[in-house]
């Protein structure tokens, strides 16, 4: 106790040092995989993607990011298991920090597209099983956030394979497709906004203090969808084409139709990955300042305040400027071949995924999502159409990220320990 009153401002400073490092690693490596089917489709340009994923990360991040922050913070380890021992926390969460930022530093500077859920997860398992107890570590939790880590591809892949069909049999398959995806289009703009606002509504704004019904939010996110739809309608209505073309012109306009969409999904995508993997770099220091706030107390719960909410936004965004266009130049052509229509249908399944996932406060992997609805494109148009060879090595990069994680971890944590000890 007297470490954590004497030290507490140290503690607080360099939590807020490694969390930033974390979601450095964050924008560095995981929003280049959020933003590479709408670069890999070339519905829009590397420099256009960074500068829309710098808004709308940072406003996930802050607006919608508090919900999933609670399940990383006090789901994982039992409470019980440090009572009278509140500095093994925050040694804990301090490793945890550092060790899953260097791992991504490592992976984005090699181009790995790595999970920074497997990270961050991985690094408190192995600092709470080593460092204290086994029976420290919330196995039950741990294993649901695990099958998570497969559902969530699975859930992705499904509904990006449906949205695909039904783009190739209402458009694709019609006798004048231009028309006909002017005529729809505007529909699927309407469902990208209206998911995105009812899970912030519902879910992603309580720690702000804002109560609405469900009915409420449902007809406050039927305005929003309403108003991006009626923009997106303007925007897609100076799109012309020449009824004399031939039929691989017309899917080329098809085509010009869904780039104005992508740019939709594009914002969607990038607010549903900020305001569910910031959880991952402010979940630990969240942790901490709840300790040293409370003179040492682990709280059972406590309010993430607004500017802990900042310092994983703005970490997210300078990951992004500094290194996200290296990933982001290669994730978006390497597992099969996008175009706007199919990056549509990938984008807007994966971010409906995250965001129902950051609604629930369960922590899944944006990588694992948007790699499933990826695959669920593929599926729909033949399974040759996969680079298996590509698939395979990201699914090792997965399996390393875990052990990876949680070895640097246990080798920070204990020498946190011996340095305050």
């Amino acid at each position: 106790m007297d470490l954590i009153t004497d030290q507490g401002q140290l503690f607080i400073i360099l939590a807020c040092i490694f969390g930033a490092f974390m979601a450095w690693g964050i924008g560095a490596n995981d929003v280049a995989n959020a933003m590479g089917t709408s670069v890999g489709s070339k519905a829009i340009t590397i420099r256009q993607a960074v500068v829309i994923a710098i808004v709308f990360e940072f406003l996930g991040a802050l607006l919608a990011g508090g919900e999933v922050t609670a399940t990383i913070r006090k789901g994982i380890i039992d409470p019980t298991a440090l009572a009278g021992q509140p500095e093994l926390l925050v040694f804990g969460m301090l490793a945890s920090l550092l060790a899953a930022g260097t791992w991504l530093l490592i992976a984005s500077y090699r181009g790995w597209p790595v999970s920074t859920t497997h990270s961050i997860v991985g690094a408190i398992v192995g600092f709470a099983a080593v460092g204290i107890s086994m029976d420290a570590v919330n196995w039950s939790k741990v294993g649901n956030i695990a099958a998570s880590w497969v559902v969530s591809p699975v859930v992705a892949g499904s509904i990006s394979f449906v949205l695909y069909k039904t783009i190739q049999h209402f458009i694709h398959d019609n006798q004048d497709p231009f028309s006909q995806s002017k005529r729809l289009v505007p529909l699927y703009i309407l469902l990208v906004g209206f998911i995105i606002s009812m899970v912030t509504l519902l879910k992603g704004l309580k720690h702000l203090g804002l109560q609405l019904s469900f009915l409420e939010s449902v007809g406050i996110s039927l305005l929003v969808g309403i108003l991006v739809m009626l923009i997106g309608r303007v925007i897609v209505s100076r799109i012309h084409a020449d009824p004399e073309v031939s039929e691989a012109i017309h899917i080329a306009n098809v085509e010009k139709v869904f780039s104005v969409l992508m740019i939709f999904t594009a914002c969607a995508m990038a607010f549903a990955h900020g305001s569910n993997d910031v959880a991952n770099a402010i979940g630990p220091l969240a942790a901490i300042y709840g300790v040293i706030s409370h003179g040492g107390e682990i709280a059972a719960k406590s309010a993430v305040p607004v500017w802990i909410l900042l310092v994983g936004g703005m970490g997210i965004v300078a990951g992004l400027v500094t290194f996200g266009h290296r990933v982001i130049a290669t994730v978006g052509s390497g597992i099969t071949e996008l175009t706007p229509s199919r990056g549509f249908a990938a984008t807007l399944a994966a971010a409906t995924t995250v965001v129902v996932a950051s609604g629930t406060g369960l922590p899944i992997s944006t990588t694992h999502v948007l790699i499933g609805a990826i695959l669920g494109i593929g599926l729909a148009l033949g399974a040759g159409s996969l680079n298996y060879r590509k698939v395979g090595s990201i699914f090792i990069s997965w399996l390393v990220t875990l052990p990876a994680g949680a070895a640097l971890a246990i080798l920070f944590f204990f020498i946190f320990r011996a340095i305050w000890s």
